[in-house]
């Protein structure tokens, strides 16, 4: 957007003469349904390669009769630009990490992960009840509630499900994002296996790309 790209020139004309003259660049993860990401990937398209997509996933979580269905969406780019993508995502109900570069010499191991807020919490006091040692550096939680349906093993006529959907959809589905930093390097696995065994998807910061 041309408002975007007058504030990264504005950005690039403040830096100093005497030292180097490069927009610092950062890591956000953005979590809610769809809608909401499809916006955000639009945005990130429109800033003219000051913000790039790192990946974007969609997630089907099935419980009983249910599906649970969300959408998160890692960007990297322009530090401002990503600070706004923060106000976006939060004027559309979404939840929103930053990984700042501190974190990377200050932290070791970063994870985030990323699932339904109660199985988030269950997640974090079972790894707790562990001793690993580690901390969450950041929580974010959508205001607007994920999506959610019948699940395909459930069989009914289509026009018996949409006139079901408002009372399930009624049960409101919050989703969480939490940085956290691993202390130590075998304490990796054991996170991760806690947290796929519990239908919580995790990044692991090392596997991104970190650079261009």
């Amino acid at each position: 957007m041309i408002e975007n790209n007058i504030r990264v020139l504005m950005q690039a004309a403040r830096a100093s003469p005497d030292g180097p003259n490069e927009i610092e660049k950062t890591w956000c993860i953005i979590a809610g349904n769809s809608n909401l990401v499809d916006q955000m990937a639009y945005r990130a398209i429109a800033s003219n390669h000051s913000v790039k997509i790192l990946f974007r996933e969609h997630v089907i979580l099935t419980e009983g009769n249910l599906d649970k269905k969300f959408d998160f969406i890692m960007l990297y780019g322009n530090s401002i630009l990503i600070d706004e993508f923060k106000t976006y995502s939060q004027q559309c109900g979404g939840a929103y990490v930053r990984i700042l570069r501190k974190y990377l010499a200050e932290e070791s191991n970063l994870m985030v992960l990323i699932a339904p807020d109660d199985t988030i919490r269950e997640v974090v006091s079972k790894i707790e009840k562990t001793r690993m040692p580690f901390a969450i550096l950041q929580e974010s939680q959508t205001t607007g509630f994920i999506d959610m349906d019948l699940s395909k093993e459930v069989k009914l006529p289509n026009f018996i499900k949409s006139a079901l959907k408002p009372f399930y959809n009624a049960n409101e589905v919050v989703l969480s994002t939490i940085l956290i930093s691993v202390e130590k390097d075998e304490d990796i696995r054991k996170v991760q296996s806690i947290a796929t065994s519990n239908k919580i998807f995790v990044i692991d910061f090392k596997d991104i790309v970190t650079e261009e």
